[in-house]
């Protein structure tokens, strides 16, 4: 069972603003996944996409400079970070000379990997391409929300029984707005669209909606949500391929996009939603 005695996760914390690596906790995957069933073999393929908004350092002149981060870790590292420790860890370049933002990408990709055990694929944008380079907002056709369904809910946990599925094959795209789930640890709430595109045998919408908003009072961190989502929808309604990517809104300047697949390696793009 994973611990927390050294995460600042529900503490008062300091916020240092030079250079300290050690800030940054790790967070094993394996227990969070054995609860779900999951040994060995992953069930999908898929990465966790971190969009950092409040990257500041000195350049060799003592002038701050800024950027946006985009960070790849993939589902098969051994650990994922833990995302009060990352907004410390970011906040304590505030005041470190850097010669250029090579030089802080390189030394952010050097750390996030040794933490996680894995290489993190790191991407700055600099604020001078701020306007060119940040992503869009996705296009509302991308997906068919079923947020509108009739449907009474009562459910207030995870619980794959309420999925179910016609035999009538269908190649489908469809979302929800209306995830919520909470921390583990500080119960604060963590609110996420959520896209399923997946072909198969057709998903009973109602069923779908009544399931994703069982979430609503549920402990986990984001990843182990999609995860969970993932491998209930494959186990209860079998279809031939299956996505699920859940945007998460930002908190402390970061929001986190765990995608999951067993057809698709990465999410397509890294494309804000409207809430994002």
């Amino acid at each position: 069972m994973t611990t927390f005695d050294g995460s600042p996760l529900g503490k008062a914390t300091d916020y240092p603003d030079r250079y300290d690596a050690s800030l940054l906790f790790a967070v094993p995957r394996a227990p969070q996944r054995a609860a779900l069933g999951i040994e060995g073999n992953l069930p999908f393929f898929g990465c966790d996409v971190w969009n950092a908004y409040e990257i500041t350092w000195l350049d060799l002149q003592g002038r701050p400079r800024l950027a946006i981060g985009e960070f790849r870790v993939r589902a098969e590292s051994p650990a994922m970070i833990e995302s009060k420790s990352l907004k410390l860890y970011l906040g304590s370049f505030a005041q470190e000379p850097l010669a250029s933002a090579t030089a802080l990408r390189e030394r952010i990709a050097a750390d996030l990997s040794r933490v996680c055990d894995d290489e993190v694929a790191v991407a700055l944008t600099p604020s001078v391409t701020f306007e060119a380079a940040v992503p869009q907002r996705v296009a509302s056709t991308r997906s068919e929300s079923i947020d509108e369904t009739d449907v009474t809910i009562e459910a207030s946990h995870p619980d794959p029984a309420l999925l179910a599925h016609a035999e009538v094959p269908i190649d489908e795209s469809l979302s929800s707005s209306l995830f919520r789930s909470t921390c583990p640890v500080t119960g604060q709430p963590d609110y996420a669209d959520v896209f399923i595109r997946y072909r198969g045998p057709r998903i009973d919408r109602a069923g779908l909606l009544r399931y994703l908003v069982s979430f609503r009072r549920h402990a986990a961190f984001h990843e182990a949500c999609v995860e969970r989502i993932f491998v209930d929808i494959a186990n209860r309604c079998r279809p031939e391929r299956l996505s699920v990517y859940a945007r998460f809104m930002r908190r402390g300047g970061i929001d986190i996009n765990p995608f999951r697949s067993n057809f698709e390696q990465a999410p397509p793009d890294n494309m804000r939603t409207q809430r994002q």
